[in-house]
């Protein structure tokens, strides 16, 4: 039996990432970011829709997202999902899953005139295999006080 687990998004972020280290000195930086889609009805009639999903990027690539992206920035992320639950420090149980990026694209972005500025040479697109395996992400994550919904 064959299983996969390959998510490609392509969106913007919704505000600025968050980079930080855990204890062991590695770098994780989050973000949001907005996936649009435009659709017609049965009626001709065209609708907009808007998934909104948490990203998790590792190492120097985390590092790079942190320094270069900001609200609003397009992105191209390929990476895999995961899930996992928390307990918040009122006791309720909380679940989520996220995308956890194995490859960030910085995309080009459009001026206020509607021209396509060229991507900045120093922010190039960044790729690394995933962090440790060994390495216990979620409990990293969960060092956060509080939880936040996507």
């Amino acid at each position: 039996m064959a299983n996969l687990n390959k998510v490609y998004l392509m969106g913007n972020l919704t505000r600025d990432p968050e980079l930080r280290y855990i204890p062991s000195g590695a770098a994780v930086t989050n973000f949001n970011m907005a996936v649009n889609r435009v659709y017609s009805t049965q009626s001709g009639e065209k609708k907009k829709d808007v998934c909104f999903i948490r990203v998790v990027v590792w190492g120097k690539t985390a590092e790079a997202c942190g320094e270069y992206l900001s609200k609003g920035s397009p992105v191209f992320v390929e990476g895999r999902l995961q899930s996992r639950s928390w307990v918040t420090q009122d006791g309720q149980k909380r679940n989520t899953i996220e995308a956890v990026a194995e490859n960030v694209q910085f995309l080009r972005s459009r001026s206020q005139n509607g021209a396509v500025e060229p991507p900045t040479p120093e922010a190039p697109a960044m790729s690394e295999q995933p962090f440790e395996e060994n390495i216990d992400q979620s409990a990293a994550l969960n060092n956060k006080k509080e939880a936040t919904p996507f």
